[in-house]
This record gives C-alpha cells, sequence and structure tokens, in this order.
C-alpha cells in the first residue's frame, strides 16, 4: 500500500509552537522552497527554506550546522522534514523558525506542494517578547514561561537572578533586524584593554568572542562599557547578554570568526553570569593540517594543532606605523602530515609562554603568511589551548609518542608564491643529469622539478648573514660604530641581528651533481640547528661548527626546487632554488621501484 505523505504531516503545528503548545514537540512539516540568502563576502553560507503544515507556511532559516542536508541534496522542494531542534522568533513583525536540527525523512519521498497554506503572519499584538521552546538538552536554558520584566535592568552582574529568560536568540539568529533578545553563549576569548587614538580623539575598547550551539559572533566594548564589562567577562565562563545591545555589519579586519556581524555593548546592555555553566560548546575548531598549508591563500585566518616542537625566545620589534615596541616569540609546530610550521605568538601570550616542548597546542584565529613559504601568526581575536580534551589531540599524541618524536620534518620554506599559484601540484621527478638536459630555468618562464639526491658538501663560508629583527624583513644589516645594527629600509638600529643562512649545497645521484641555494627554513632542516647557533660555535673556535657541515653530508632527500636564470653583475647566472626538502619515504621509494620493476617482467 503507497504510502500517503499527507497523512503524516502535523497540520496546524506551525500555529501551535508559535503559541507555544508544548504537546508540538517535533512536527513533520513539508518543505516547499529552498534558496541561499545572500551574505557578506567571505561570511558563512545561509539559506532560506519556508515549511508548510498544510494549513499555513511559515519563513525559516537553517542554522549552519545544518546546511549539509542542502549541500547533499537530501533537503530540497517537496520533501518531508522532522524538526529536532529550533528557535521560534518574531522579525518585523513576521515570524520565522530558526532550524537548529532537523531529519529529511526520505522514506516519505517528495511531492508537489500540498493543499494551499497560507502565511502565518504575525499580528501587531503578537510582537511582544514569547517564551520559546527548544528541543533537545535544553541547551539555550529552560523554556521559559515568564515575560521579561519591563523594569530598568542592571549594567551588569555577576550572577543570574532566578528569573527565567524569555526569548533566547541562537547567535546564528541575530541581526540588525532582530529587536529585545538575549542570548546563553560561552565567552571563549577575552581580549586585552586596548587604546586608540585617531583624529576624532582617544579610548579604550576590548572585545570577547562568544559561542553558541548554533555559531559564535564578537562583541565589543568601548569606553565606559569597556571598565563596566571587563571584569565581568571570564575565558570559559557561560553569560546570558541581553538587549539593548547593538548588531551590526562585522569588520572582517578585526576577527577571525565566521559570522556577517558583531556586537557593540552599550550603556543598557545587560551581562548576567548563568548559574547553569555545563551544556554550552567549548572553543570550536575547524582545524586545517600543517600539511595543507601551501594550499591555503596568503592572509587566510585559519585553525591548527600540532605538537610543540621549539621554543624561541622573546624578542621585540618595532612597528613601523606606529613606532611602538611590540613582543614577540617564535613557536615550531609539527603534526602527523610531516611538515612543521613556525607560528608567531605575540605580546603578553609571548611574554608568558611557558608550554614545554610536546605538549600539544591547539590554535584558533592564526594569520597565514607567505613569509619564508608559508608561516602562521596569532591574531590578537585568536586564542590557544594546551592539552585540550578533544579527539584531534588524543589522536596527535599518540600517534607523536609512538613514532613522531624521532621523524624528520619538511617546511614550506619558500613554497609560498610558486606552491600556491601552482594549486599543489606535483613537479615531475628529474635526475640531475636530466635538470641539465632539459635545460631548465633557460626558458622564460620559472620551471619546477623536483630530484632525489644525496647531500655531499655544504660550503661553509658564507654561509649566513646577519638580518634585521623587524617583522617581515630579513633584509641584511650593518653594525655600525656604536655597536649597532642597522637596517636601511626599516631605518631601525638593533642590539644585534637575526643570522639566516644562505647555503650553497652540492647535491649528487647517479647521473651527476648539481650546485642549490637554499634559505633559512631549509638550512635548519639541513644543518638541524639555527645559523645563530652556528654563529656562536664560531665566535670561540672558526673550527668549531665544521663537524655540523660534515654531519650533514651523506643525507638523501627529496629536493623541490625551482630553475631560473637571473643577471648578477651583468652576467647571467641559473640558479636552483630549494622550495622544500624532506626525507626519503623509503616505503614510497620502494613502490615506485616495484612498479618499475613490473614493467620489465616476461610473461
Amino acid at each position: 500500500m503507497a504510502l500517503d505523505p499527507a497523512s503524516h504531516i502535523d497540520r496546524g503545528s506551525l500555529s501551535a509552537i508559535f503559541e507555544g503548545n508544548p504537546s508540538v514537540t517535533q512536527p513533520v512539516l513539508q518543505c516547499v522552497q529552498v534558496k541561499p540568502i545572500a551574505g557578506q563576502q567571505g561570511g558563512p553560507e545561509r539559506f532560506r527554506v519556508v515549511f508548510s503544515d498544510i494549513s499555513n507556511f511559515v519563513q525559516s532559516m537553517l542554522a549552519s550546522q545544518v546546511n549539509f542536508h542542502v549541500h547533499e541534496g537530501k533537503l530540497r522542494k517537496g520533501v518531508f522534514v522532522r524538526l529536532k531542534a529550533y528557535q521560534t522568533n518574531v522579525v518585523k513583525n513576521k515570524k520565522i523558525i530558526i532550524v537548529l536540527d532537523l531529519e529529511v525523512l526520505e522514506h516519505l519521498g517528495e511531492s508537489e506542494k500540498i493543499g494551499s497554506p497560507q502565511a502565518l503572519d504575525s499580528k501587531t499584538e503578537d510582537v511582544q517578547p514569547q517564551s520559546t521552546t527548544i528541543q533537545t538538552s535544553g541547551f539555550y536554558g529552560n523554556n521559559a514561561q515568564v515575560p521579561q520584566q519591563q523594569s530598568i535592568p542592571q549594567r551588569a552582574t555577576t550572577n543570574s537572578s532566578s528569573t527565567a529568560h524569555a526569548n533566547i536568540y541562537p547567535i546564528e539568529a541575530l541581526s540588525p533586524y532582530a529587536h529585545k533578545w538575549t542570548i546563553k553563549a560561552r565567552c571563549t576569548n577575552k581580549s586585552d584593554i586596548k587604546t586608540w587614538h585617531n583624529k576624532n580623539g582617544e579610548g579604550r575598547l576590548f572585545s570577547v568572542n562568544l559561542l553558541d550551539e548554533s555559531g559564535e559572533i564578537r562583541g565589543t566594548g568601548f569606553n565606559e562599557q569597556c571598565d563596566q564589562l571587563y571584569e565581568v567577562f571570564r575565558e570559559g565562563g557561560v553569560y546570558y547578554i541581553t538587549s539593548p545591545c547593538r548588531v551590526q555589519m562585522a569588520k572582517k579586519q578585526f576577527t577571525n570568526l565566521n559570522n556577517d556581524y558583531e556586537l557593540t555593548f552599550e550603556r543598557e546592555t545587560v551581562v548576567e553570569k548563568a548559574e547553569e555553566q555545563e551544556g554550552v560548546p567549548q572553543v570550536r575548531f575547524n582545524f586545517t593540517s600543517i600539511g595543507d598549508l601551501q594550499t591555503i591563500e596568503k592572509d587566510t585566518t585559519i585553525d591548527t594543532i600540532g605538537v610543540l616542537k621549539e621554543v624561541g625566545e622573546t624578542s621585540q620589534i618595532v612597528s613601523k606605523t606606529t613606532s611602538k615596541p611590540y613582543d614577540k616569540r617564535e613557536l615550531t609546530l609539527v603534526d602527523n602530515s610531516n611538515f612543521s610550521v613556525r607560528l608567531t605568538i605575540w605580546g603578553n601570550s609571548a611574554t608568558t609562554f611557558d608550554v614545554p616542548p610536546e605538549s600539544i597546542i591547539a590554535f584558533k584565529g592564526v594569520k597565514v603568511s607567505d613569509f619564508g613559504g608559508r608561516s602562521l601568526s596569532l591574531l590578537s581575536s585568536g586564542s590557544m589551548t594546551v592539552d585540550p580534551d578533544i579527539n584531534e589531540a588524543h589522536k596527535l599524541k599518540g600517534w607523536y609518542d609512538a613514532q613522531g618524536r624521532n621523524d624528520t620534518y619538511s617546511s614550506h620554506a619558500n613554497a609560498g608564491g610558486s606552491m600556491g599559484m601552482a594549486g599543489g601540484r606535483s613537479d615531475p621527478v628529474k635526475t640531475c643529469q636530466q635538470v641539465k638536459d632539459e635545460n631548465l630555468g633557460f626558458s622564460e618562464a620559472v620551471d619546477y622539478f623536483t630530484t632525489r639526491a644525496t647531500v655531499i658538501y655544504i660550503k661553509g663560508e658564507n654561509f649566513a648573514y646577519p638580518a634585521c629583527l623587524s617583522a617581515d624583513c630579513n633584509k641584511k644589516v650593518i653594525q655600525d660604530n656604536d655597536g649597532q645594527w642597522r637596517c636601511e629600509k626599516c631605518d631601525r638600529s638593533h642590539p644585534k641581528p637575526e643570522y639566516r643562512y644562505i647555503l650553497s649545497v652540492c647535491v649528487s645521484d647517479h647521473t651527476g651533481q648539481l650546485w642549490l641555494n637554499c634559505f633559512d627554513d631549509i638550512g635548519k632542516q639541513l644543518l638541524g640547528m639555527s645559523a645563530d647557533q652556528v654563529m656562536e660555535m664560531q665566535e670561540t673556535d672558526i673550527k668549531a661548527a665544521d663537524p655540523v657541515f660534515q654531519n650533514a653530508a651523506c643525507r638523501t632527500w627529496m629536493f623541490k626546487c625551482r630553475a631560473k636564470t637571473d643577471n648578477f653583475q651583468d652576467q647571467q647566472r641559473l640558479r636552483y632554488q630549494v622550495m622544500t626538502a624532506s626525507p626519503l619515504n623509503y616505503s614510497a621509494e620502494c613502490a615506485k621501484l616495484t612498479e618499475m620493476i613490473k614493467m620489465y617482467s616476461m610473461e
């Protein structure tokens, strides 16, 4: 007997849920329209869906965690769904539903629109805040049956009163058109108080990142609100935040959150610490592996997780725009992609950093740079979590203890521009003689190749240069008569330089030899220490570093290189620049040899 989908629809359920009827919990409805919502460029993808219960239809918006139903083609016009978690709201006298979770009832199939449903419009008297019903887990607090008090609220309190909070909004539903709302969210990050100066004056500000089950949003307090609310917020705490509070378009240059909007706290904004601290998500990550960084565009904001391999010393740079000093510290992270990356932390995070090496650190909100190939920088709105209790951290710890501690890692050195533009292409493997015979590097375009070769010799003369300490500079500095190191580009002097490798390396295979040029990150891989360390060894004994160069010989690597001809002192010269160097993967190489042997087998 054929199924009758109409008999499964909960007729009249839409009206019932807006009236707060407790008998309606998970209504079955028909989807009669799905359309994408135009948002801010780079913002989260959103969909508007119209649901019908035969009697009425209502506009709905999908929370981002439900979008996969549309992407997979399951949620489409004509299908039937069960709403499992949702939020009802009234915006501009129109009733809408924010869908937090749903189930597509595939066994009911799909059909043309059933009946002639009418719009479930809101009447004027319906605009007052109503208690809301959230299915599953009571995540947004108790289902309030008492309307909000009309008395003037307190500015900020440390504990919530016993009065239930009505009209709890999911963060994803907030917009400039939403009024009289309350969100319940966890503070996942709180910035330091900052000062600002411009032609209109000066002031103070701080910001917090707020998270609930539906999404994240940034909130900022200026001047008076900075003074009154800064001590109220604690990282990790859960809070009720109640309008009036301005919702405006997000300034993407100041936030790493995936939201079109941000909040600005006002004089009457109410911030209350929730008595119930459980049930609200902790920090939400969307990790990018270190090995995938070469496919990520410059200036993209990402989350990443890795094992802390090395911790650099704190240094200080001076901003070229503000002339203010900034503390920085460089960390080296590795993961099971067998790649390493340099990540810079700033300010108080750098000076107070005391995490031991081999800890697992999850970073949220780091900016991808093409400086030195690929590197990362923790944004002021970002955060780091040491040894987080999440599956990714447990897997990474298990891998590192089992094998990662003794592995050798490749870097993204000098791979940023070429690899990124090439879309992560696989360069052909060439022997040393093939590189010469094919005249790679003599064409107008840059040639790329990979070669499997063994280090024979590394020149020990002029292997490094004194570099500027300013961020993103690395130009050569010259020592003046006062003992300071002067950078002409930055117009700054530093008490000491940072030495960086410029190695000339002779490599060989069974067909011949090549001279390769290696910059700092590759040099660290080949020699196993920084140029500063080698220079320090040579200060006492010029030959003290000889064993370092000798120990780097007779090791085989997979070198990814770019070949290009340039002009130096009116003479043309061919240069092979190493972009990445990775240790030989013996398992993969054996598999290749096995395939080659099979090609020669006789039947």
